[in-house]
């Protein structure tokens, strides 16, 4: 209602129209508000039963998370399939009634409300300005401008301009008397000679009074129930759609096809006159203007240069038109898939919701209340995000129909998962030690091995032989393997000169640990390299820079592909790794390594950290 609160104000608008206008909107807000509705009711009712143990009762008696969200799941797959026949009939109808309305409402302009300090457009002809209007009716202004358009109702022909005015009509009356007083009127002439164009002649006269009568009375007289627009790409159905995207393919290729044929016939000469100079040969191979003769040649360039300026204003024109085709036919598709969306997004959108409340254990409207919106707020952003780039065709308009309900699906199978295996949303262990171990954050309890770094050689070997002994522990005993090596005595140096006894295997394995180390900071640099170039792609292209933006996308799509490459080297040198030292050793997660490939800031520091505690664990099993 506030929304369009500025199109009903002022209007005299029946009370019936209004309520016509709120019943048509109605339908069309369903696909923001029942997403919300089934997240947040899911929430809040399965964090209820999670809150007053209703599950742990349930469990109890053998009923499973999966037997309980049964009756309720099948429930909301016949709201889904409700949710698309609903989608494809109710709110296409309502989209027709409500935007003729809204035309409708639009053409209804309302005799005496004239705003001050801005152009009030009467009627089709008449645009009134005033500086400011005051009396007991509001009748008396001051100021006045009025712009008469000419019979081409393009241009403003007359211009009358008076210090004061007065609207001298009744309030109730079809008829707006407008009174003006000491003012010029002004009249644009139209010559047919050029040159008396271009010097813009008018016609001035002066007066003390003029009085102008304006007929209202075929303004107010519009039928609300008129539909002037039917096929407007909200307005269709599945099948209507389908016939619509049909036709402007056919469109579009007859128009390629028209154009076609225009350039071909724009670029023949019909009619160069050939003076040649006699050749004996039948074949010329020469430069085409040497056939011509001076005059010839003149004619020739002038009606090639011609030919290219009016391809090239026809090529320019089609690329705007073409653009604009291939917006209206990425909306159609939109709205075709958006319709089969809608009901996927509230199934998937449920499995998200009941295990999230079985998770979070609360229940009421708070909590489950702020993650509901947090959550439908991503939902809802991510798909404007995906279908406004897919209307400009930067984005696949089929993918980006779907893009927000692809995107929650995972986190409902994670949340199932989790809520099914009854553990808690989030194990914190998991993410806080590698962080601290990425950052060097220590525990409060960690012991401290800087003392080592006053320990001579021998000590430091004799550590690392008898740490039992000596009462330290397996860290303190690496930690004097790193200090050895920092001074220069290698692993292999020490076990050459008989100071350690170590695993051949070592060697080898910290060897792919070292290639690993090489070629992931390399993978680091070139995908740095291609997000940056990417980002100035974008600057440059706003810019309108657009040699320098073809150079960066460029640039970035040769960073990104060497960056593929050597993501998989890096993963090749993992899984060598892994396969050499122990394969009871677990591996990187699989999903942490497809993962990286989008988001290697992320992963790259977590697998640093593994491949160093996996390396630190097999030296330490290696030493005898």
């Amino acid at each position: 209602m506030w929304l369009y609160i500025k199109e009903l104000a002022g209007k005299d608008l029946e009370i019936g129209v209004i309520f016509k206008f709120l019943i048509y909107f109605m339908p069309k807000l369903i696909p923001l508000v029942l997403p919300l509705t089934i997240l947040l009711s899911s929430i809040m009712v399965f964090g209820s039963f999670a809150e007053n143990y209703e599950f742990a009762a349930m469990k109890s008696t053998g009923i499973s998370l999966q037997r309980a969200m049964s009756g309720l799941s099948v429930f909301i797959v016949g709201l889904g399939i409700l949710t698309f026949f609903f989608a494809n009939n109710v709110i296409p109808w309502a989209e027709v009634n409500s935007y003729n309305l809204r035309r409708n409402i639009a053409k209804m302009k309302p005799a005496m409300l004239l705003a001050e300090g801005q152009f009030n457009k009467v009627d089709d002809n008449y645009n009134i300005k005033f500086a400011n209007k005051y009396g007991d009716r509001d009748q008396y202004l001051e100021d006045v401008t009025i712009h008469l358009k000419a019979a081409d109702g393009r241009t403003n022909a007359t211009t009358i301009k008076s210090k004061t005015g007065e609207l001298a009509s009744a309030p109730d009356s079809n008829v707006l008397k407008l009174i003006l007083f000491d003012g010029n009127y002004y009249s644009d002439i139209t010559s047919k000679n050029k040159k008396s164009r271009e010097k813009k002649p008018f016609a001035k006269s002066t007066f003390e009074k003029y009085i102008i009568n304006i007929d209202l009375s075929d303004l107010n007289k519009v039928d609300m129930d008129e539909q002037s627009q039917t096929d407007k790409y909200s307005m269709l159905d599945v099948v209507d759609l389908n016939t619509a995207m049909d036709s402007l393919i056919v469109q579009q290729k007859n128009q390629s096809e028209g154009l076609a044929k225009n350039l071909i016939n724009r670029s023949s000469v019909t009619k160069v006159y050939r003076n040649t100079k006699k050749r004996t040969d039948s074949v010329y191979t020469g430069p085409i203007l040497d056939v011509f003769d001076t005059k010839e040649k003149s004619k020739l360039v002038e009606l090639t240069l011609k030919a290219a300026s009016s391809t090239l204003q026809t090529v320019s024109q089609k690329i705007i038109t073409s653009k604009k085709a291939k917006t209206s036919f990425n909306r159609h598709i939109i709205s075709f898939h958006e319709k089969f969306a809608l009901g996927i997004a509230c199934i998937i959108l449920f499995f998200v919701g009941a295990p999230l409340g079985a998770l979070i254990r609360k229940g009421g409207i708070g909590l489950p209340m702020v993650v509901a919106i947090l959550l439908f707020l991503t939902y809802h952003f991510i798909g404007i995000f995906a279908t406004n780039s897919a209307k400009t065709g930067d984005f696949n308009p089929v993918l980006a129909s779907w893009f927000s309900t692809l995107v929650m699906l995972p986190l409902g199978f994670f949340l199932t998962k989790r809520a099914t295996d009854d553990k808690g949303l989030f194990e914190v262990g998991s993410i806080m030690v590698p962080l601290k171990k990425i950052f060097k954050i220590k525990e409060k309890d960690s012991v401290d091995y800087k003392f080592l770094g006053s320990y001579k050689n021998e000590e430091l070997i004799d550590v690392v032989k008898n740490y039992e002994a000596l009462g330290h522990d397996e860290n303190c005993r690496y930690e004097a393997l790193n200090i050895l090596n920092e001074r220069g005595y290698s692993i292999q140096d020490l076990k050459e000169s008989n100071s350690i006894t170590i695993d051949n295997r070592f060697n080898a394995s910290e060897k792919i640990s070292k290639d690993y180390t090489d070629h992931s900071k390399f993978a680091i640099f070139l995908y740095g390299t291609a997000a940056v170039l990417l980002i100035l792609f974008f600057v440059f292209k706003n810019n309108k820079l657009l040699p320098l933006a073809t150079a960066s996308i460029q640039l970035s799509v040769v960073s990104f592909a060497l960056y593929v490459v050597y993501y998989a080297k890096t993963i090749f040198n993992l899984n060598s790794f892994y396969t050499y030292i122990n394969k009871k050793i677990k591996r990187p997660n699989l999903g942490l390594l497809i993962l990286g490939l989008p988001f290697y800031m992320i992963t790259y520091p977590l697998l640093n950290v593994k491949l160093k505690e996996d390396i630190k664990r097999f030296c330490l099993d290696s030493l005898k």
